[in-house]
């Protein structure tokens, strides 16, 4: 066990900042790795978190056709990965994209290996009856059959979506969620401004344009009273007028990018409330994932802002803390949105703030027992390959 692994990843995006999280969280349990993968603007890296980064190719977000292409082009130049993936332990997949890769690089290049998918995200085409739709549940079947383990970051994943869809081939499932890396929590968050205006915080990937709108009405609605802080990357192509909102939107501000292992504690400090609604993809992902601030607003100290029949609600409810809301048409929300902050008393905000303080730092933050836990369950893995 005390053997370090050999790791080949798999991902969609060299420059998705949550590749380099998942080497961290391994990195004491590596001793060798490498991420093979795309990349969708700039220049590829040359590392990622200490390791050798190789790009397969460049695609773009939403360009599904594009992507495809990229992947039969990677796909039929397969041979050229085997330098990186012979004798390794471990082939992990981001994406159902690049695990079509990985279990050929596997199986033709490193067959004693342990095959892992993350399943942190279900796609839209994936949901559906379509003949689309059918088509990639069936290709994702046959891959999900060669694999090992999946990696989820919600519960909601295997109940809503993988069980129902895969059950008979599925692979055991290892739930890992999204919590702050020990690496990247401060100390502590910044002191939280006291008084009116009451400031909402929405950071990360920035993709819903129902949220965008709605936290725009809202504002509107109760100029002086709320105010909407907006940090991270603008998914353009999923709102392409993201700039002319923000701009033509009193109480909106929008900082441009952060860096989570230095910047988490100062800006969800600065803020009373995060906003924890998605409607990207309502009903299907968005009902099922706990995203990355649902932890880091929790742990330092602002209150989730979710809907109450989502996985998101369902997690707050667990542990008696946020602002849930009931309904999910706009106009109710709003309306709901605007009685909570019109109504709201320094002493109410502390009551829900406590409540959210009450939350258990264990239910937040990963001291490196997720990583423990991954490795683990490869190495029990590779002694019955």
């Amino acid at each position: 066990m005390s053997q370090g692994l050999r790791l080949a990843y798999l991902v969609h995006d060299l420059h998705d900042p949550a590749v380099a999280r998942r080497l961290d969280m391994l990195r004491l349990h590596i001793r060798d790795a490498v991420v093979i993968g795309f990349y969708r603007s700039g220049e590829p890296p040359v590392s990622i978190s200490g390791w050798p980064a190789v790009a397969l190719g460049r695609t773009a977000d939403a360009r599904f056709a594009r992507r495809v292409v990229a992947l039969l082009r990677a796909r039929l130049s397969l041979a050229a990965l085997k330098p990186h993936i012979a004798g390794r332990d471990v082939v992990l997949s981001r994406q159902l994209e690049t695990l079509v890769l990985g279990r050929a690089a596997r199986d033709g290049f490193a067959p004693g290996a342990v095959l892992v998918q993350e399943c942190l995200d279900v796609h839209r085409l994936l949901v559906g009856q379509g003949l689309a739709a059918r088509l990639l549940r069936w290709l994702e079947h046959r891959l999900l059959a060669a694999c090992d383990l999946v990696i989820t970051s919600s519960p909601g994943f295997e109940r809503a979506y993988l069980r129902p869809m895969h059950g008979a081939v599925l692979p055991p499932v290892l739930l890992v969620e999204n919590k702050v890396l020990a690496g990247e929590a401060g100390a502590g968050p910044a002191l939280r401004p006291m008084g009116l205006p009451w400031r909402i915080g929405w950071y990360g990937v920035l993709r819903c344009r129902r949220s965008l709108l709605l936290l725009a009405a809202l504002a509107q609605k109760l100029p002086g009273l709320v105010e909407v802080d907006l940090r991270g990357r603008p998914a353009r192509s999923a709102i392409p007028d993201f700039d002319a909102l923000v701009a033509s939107s009193p109480g909106l501000a929008f900082g441009g990018g952060y860096d989570r292992r230095h910047e988490l504690a100062g800006l969800y400090g600065g803020v009373h409330y995060v906003w924890a609604i998605d409607f990207f993809e309502a009903g299907a992902n968005s009902a099922w994932l706990l995203p990355n601030r649902l932890y880091e607003g929790t742990l330092y100290g602002a209150v989730p802002i979710a809907q109450a029949d989502v996985e998101t609600g369902r997690w707050l409810a667990l542990h008696r803390a946020g602002l849930l809301l009931e309904g999910d048409e706009d106009r109710l929300l709003l309306e709901r949105l605007t009685a909570h902050f019109e109504g709201l008393t320094a002493h109410g905000f502390a009551d829900a703030a406590a409540a959210v303080a009450a939350i258990p730092r264990s239910a937040l933050i990963d001291d490196g027992s997720d990583g423990q836990r991954l490795a683990t369950a490869f190495h029990k893995i590779l002694a019955t390959n």
